[in-house]
Formats: C-alpha cells, structure tokens, sequence
C-alpha cells in the first residue's frame, strides 16, 4: 500500500485484523501516530476529539487563565497542542498529519472557543524530522504580542511569539501553586524562567531569589513582580550553577528552594551527562537547604525516568550529608494528562522533600 505525507491510514495487523487509523510520515522515524478507532470522516472525528478535550478542561476548571486545552496523543490527536491564553489560542501542528488539516483544526476551534485570535506557532525544531516549515503566524482574528494570564492569585505578561514552548511552561501550573502553599521564609527559586515559581512563593515567603541564566526571562521576571506589587522578589542573571556553588561557599541558607531546570537528558546519549548534572544542582541546594526546610525540584527529561530520578536524589542526599523524606510526588498539571501505555506522556517528575 502506498500513503502521501499526512495521509489517514487504517492500521491493520499482521493477520488482517484493524488495529485503528493513524496518521501516516513520510520522513519520521515514528511512521504511524495511532488515533485508534473511529469515523474516517475527517471532520467528524477531528471535531469529536476536540469537543472531548474542552469538555474535560471545563470539567478540570482550572485556578487561571492560562492551560492546555489540546495535549497530543493524551486526547487522541497525536501531535496537535492547542493551548489557551486568556481569550486567546495557540496552536501547534507538529507532524504531517495535523499540520495538514491545520485549516480545518483552526476551524473547529474558532466555532467551539469562540476566541479573539487564534496564533500558529510552528517554529518548534521538531518539524524538521517531518520536513515541515517553521513560521509563526497569526491565523485567526488579531494576537497581541503580549497576553496578559492569571495563575491563582498572579499574574503573568506572556509573549505567546518568541517565550519558551507556547509562552509558558503550562505543564508546572499546579506545581506553581503547590510551591505557594509549602514556601515559607527566605526562598531560592533556580531555572527560574519568568517566574511562575517564584511569583506564587513571594506571596508567602520574606524573601525570594531568583536565578536564570537569560536576560530576558529575568527582566519578564521582575516585570511581573512589579505588576504583581511584590517588592519581595530579587532576580539575578547568572549561570545557575555556578550561582549555586557562590551560595554555598557564601555560606547562604534558605528554607524553601525550587529547582526546576532545562531538560538535561535530550537522549539517551546524554543520560549520564545529565544525571550528573541533576545530582549536582540537588546537592548544592540541599547544603544549602535549612533544616526543616522544603526542596521542590523537578526534571522534564523523559529519559530520566521515576527510578533514576529519586536514585539520583538519595545520593545526592548522601553527598549533603543530608536526610531527607520525601513529601509528595507530582506530575505535570492535569490538561497535561498521560496516557498509558505511551509512558513519553509522562515525562514530569516533581519530588517535594523536607529535610530533617
């Protein structure tokens, strides 16, 4: 059988039997994006699977403005991200398969959200494995260039065009504001992007300090502050982990720390590399960590997976000096769902601990 790039395939398996439709590449190495079954009228199964994606959204009734409303294969529309900023969209088609049926996808949307705008931010180096352009462009209504969210009780300026992923990472939303509720004190936010962290723990905390290493994301940062009338809030641009080793030899101490960096292990190639980096960002903050205190750390890589990650942190502990319990797991926010038996959507781990 012969398919054009994007074409929907049915799946059948080696003795014939349908397995379900799919998206079909003609460049990737992942062949086929399974969608299951359902109608092969496109239409009819695209709108279907979008209205089930609002549908638990509303149910979720997230605390802001801003979240996921289409999260890939986890709503059955693999490669498609559509999320939601205030009024506004923003849509990401991410294989050939969604990115050809972009015009009807917009099209859905605007009927079903009713938004101002609808923005395409296709500028993500993964269409390259597809052979798909890169642009950015506006395809419904007007976007403003900034788009004014709330997260709880913040709010956030975002730049929907140039800011990481779609503007915001959506996916630590609730991890924001779980940070909020276990701050005290004086607190360290590390990799701290434009402060959705840090924002939420101002709040509670006498003090904050913020570290990222783009001067962009730090000036986003203390825009926000000031917006919010946090006066509380002191970001540095800096390299995050040589700022960590200055506070150590400093001496400095804190009782909340958030550490939420990059992801380090972009394959497996880099597993080693990266674990090695995690073990040293844990160690330094939990020298640097009070006792009694909460460390929030994070890691976005997907190759480092549950086991490694808390292996990672017991020797980092061991190294501190350190003991400490482990107070809650967390996952990405729930309009990120995952999806079992895909375990690449479960790719956030978030490990609250005290130490002793």
């Amino acid at each position: 059988m012969e398919a054009d790039p994007g074409d929907l395939v049915e799946v059948k398996s080696e003795r014939g039997r349908p397995l379900g439709l799919a998206f079909f590449s003609s460049t990737s190495q992942i062949t086929l994006r399974m969608l299951g079954e359902g109608p092969r009228d496109e239409r009819a199964l695209l709108s279907g699977r979008l209205q089930a994606a609002l549908a638990y959204r509303e149910h979720l009734a997230p605390d802001g403005t801003a979240y996921r409303l289409v999260s890939a294969e986890a709503d059955g529309l693999p490669a498609l991200i559509v999320d939601r900023y205030a009024d506004w969209l923003v849509v990401q088609t991410l294989c050939q398969g969604s990115d050809r049926r972009l015009d009807v996808i917009v099209e859905l949307l605007a009927e079903a959200v009713q938004p101002k705008g609808i923005l395409v931010r296709n500028d993500a180096k993964v269409r390259r494995l597809e052979d798909l352009a890169e642009l950015v462009e506006v395809r419904m209504g007007d976007v403003p260039d900034v788009i004014e969210i709330r997260e709880g009780t913040i709010t956030h300026q975002v730049d929907v065009r140039h800011g990481q992923k779609t503007g915001l990472f959506l996916d630590q939303r609730e991890n924001h504001l779980v940070a909020g509720q276990y701050a005290r004190g004086r607190a360290l936010d590390a990799f701290s992007y434009t402060g959705g962290f840090a924002l939420q723990m101002a709040r509670q905390c006498e003090s904050v300090l913020a570290l990222d290493g783009s001067e962009l994301a730090v000036a986003a940062l203390v825009n926000n502050a000031r917006r919010n009338g946090l006066t509380n809030v002191e970001a540095r641009t800096v390299n995050v982990f040589d700022e960590l080793r200055e506070l150590e030899i400093s001496r400095e101490r804190f009782d909340t720390i958030v550490l939420d960096p990059p992801a380090f292990a972009k394959n497996k190639a880099t597993l080693a590399k990266a674990l090695g980096g995690y073990k040293e960002i844990n160690l330094r903050a939990l020298k640097l960590l009070r006792p009694g205190g909460i460390l929030m750390t994070c890691s976005c890589s997907y190759h480092v997976d549950e086991v490694l990650f808390e292996d990672m942190l017991l020797h980092a502990a061991n190294d501190a000096g350190a003991s400490v319990v482990l107070v809650e797991k967390r996952l990405q926010a729930r309009d990120h769902p995952v999806l079992l038996g895909v375990p690449e959507t479960a790719y956030l781990k978030c490990s609250v601990l005290r130490r002793l």
